[in-house]
């Protein structure tokens, strides 16, 4: 009996696989001619032709030249249309929005950063992500209604049992019980919204340095001490959302810490968090100690001391890599993840001089010794992992020829 359209092994489902397959290779190697598309699929010259002019007539690539240099007449070279489709990320914390929209390419074609008002400000927060949305739009000469889809990464998580925030009383105005409702009537495409560490740790595996790993945690370090675990090659968020709270793990060195949603700390955020190295600094006699946000000023501690590296500065590296590996030491052990991901802007500042102590340290405290490394991407990690999560939703349904 003959398949259904529809039926895998049916013509219009191969034609799509190969479609796609095709739409990849462009996505990661650039401009291609067909028979260059051809060898790579193993299609023959007639069935890449076929697909190309396919893809053409639905506006999935365009032909961008011929190759030169190459003996023989010049090829056309094929490319995906960036225009196809756009998609947009924000990454949300209690002073700011970042927003950013990109092409199906994957390139950032608008930017934009909305500094939030305060936590007794009364601007709801439906207009505080539409006006921080529309900008990133403005900038990419778009309009709201040409975007595709939305990743939004905020502190703490959307429990998808209750549809409210949790592990973030950090966030003002981000609580209420219709919040998601109200964005969604506000937004005329598919919202998500995701973990920011959860976003840092995606864009670390299809950018950065865990590409092509399946176990792996991203242990991050910025305002706060978050993890995001990947566990065979998909992220584990928990029940609540809340896989990865590891601020609130009680750890040895810490006073305990009770009621720890309503403290919004716990144990390891008291001992390793960013709040910890200005105080350090003063103890060791390092001066003078800047002011400013805590995590700014710690950030710029930890600079000086990885670039010193002798006396004081390094004894700051050294106290405080040992309770950033007290805390991950807990982490490996359940976990025993292959590699572990130093992100945020404090382990970007100790560079190689703190992952080495934080390495050696966690060698002598876990009976697992994973591979630790700080992570590669450096330039706003969340708002990255946000459009990389857009971008692999929108691909998959502007990609998908057998519709």
């Amino acid at each position: 009996m003959a398949g259904t359209a529809g039926t895998p092994g049916t013509p219009r489902v191969l034609r799509a696989m190969n479609d796609r397959a095709a739409l990849d290779l462009l996505l990661s190697q650039g401009p291609l001619s067909r028979t260059r598309i051809g060898k790579l699929t193993g299609l023959s010259k007639p069935t890449a032709s076929q697909l190309l002019a396919r893809l053409e007539a639905a506006g999935l690539v365009l032909a961008t030249g011929t190759s030169e240099g190459r003996p023989g007449p010049n090829a056309q070279l094929y490319a995906v249309n960036p225009h196809a489709a756009h998609a947009a990320g924000l990454d949300v914390n209690p002073g700011r929005i970042r927003a950013a929209v990109a092409d199906i390419t994957g390139r950032t074609v608008g930017e934009y950063e909305l500094r939030t008002p305060g936590r007794h400000s009364a601007v709801p927060v439906v207009r505080l992500v539409t006006d921080a949305l529309d900008g990133a739009v403005k900038a990419a000469g778009l309009a709201r209604a040409d975007l595709h889809r939305v990743v939004i990464g905020t502190p703490g998580a959307f429990d998808p049992n209750t549809g409210r925030l949790r592990y973030a009383s950090h966030l003002p105005g981000w609580h209420s019980p219709t919040l998601l409702d109200e964005l969604a009537a506000a937004l005329p495409m598919p919202v998500e919204y995701e973990n920011d560490v959860n976003l840092a740790a995606i864009a670390e595996q299809r950018l950065g340095v865990a590409h092509g790993h399946e176990n792996f945690v991203l242990l991050w370090n910025e305002g706060g001490l978050g993890a995001a675990l990947v566990i065979g090659g998909r992220l584990h968020r928990g029940w609540t959302g809340g896989a990865g709270e590891v601020g609130f793990l009680p750890v040895p060195g810490a006073p305990l810490v009770r009621q720890v949603t309503r403290a919004n700390s716990g144990g390891y955020q008291e001992l390793a968090g960013s709040q910890v190295v200005p105080r350090l600094a003063r103890e060791l006699g390092i001066t003078p100690v800047p002011q400013g946000p805590y995590a700014e000023v710690a950030a710029a501690l930890v600079a000086q001391a990885a670039r010193v590296n002798e006396g004081p500065h390094r004894q700051l590296l050294e106290i405080y890599a040992t309770g950033l590996a007290t805390g991950l030491a807990s982490l490996v052990s359940v976990l025993d993840p292959e590699l572990v991901v130093l992100s945020g802007a404090l382990f970007t500042a100790g560079g190689e001089a703190l992952r080495k102590l934080v390495q050696a340290e966690l060698d002598e405290l876990a009976a697992v010794r994973p591979r630790l490394v700080v992570g590669e991407v450096a330039e706003h990690p969340v708002l990255r992992g946000a459009l990389e999560s857009a971008l692999a939703a929108t691909r998959d349904e502007v990609f998908d020829t057998s519709r």
